[in-house]
């Protein structure tokens, strides 16, 4: 199950599991779509593509809440 990280790694962004407009890779390195635009859809970290990310909502996400543990790291 994804872990529905809730930040964009490069610029801090908050990612929430109900939007849209997350990319990850297949290592769930979470970016937002601006981001994602400025890396080519490539992560940085693996060099995978980096593709939508589906929502998660009503009672799935009560049962299986999103990541609260942030990735980015200021400054950098």
């Amino acid at each position: 199950m994804l872990a529905m990280r809730p930040d964009c790694e490069r610029c801090g962004a908050d990612l929430p599991p109900q939007a849209g407009g997350a990319f990850i890779c297949s290592l769930e390195c979470t970016f937002c779509a601006e981001c994602a635009d400025a890396l080519d859809e490539r992560c940085p970290h693996c060099g995978g593509e980096l593709l939508d990310r589906p929502t998660r909502t009503g009672q799935t996400l009560r049962r299986h809440p999103a990541d609260t543990v942030r990735r980015h790291k200021a400054g950098s």
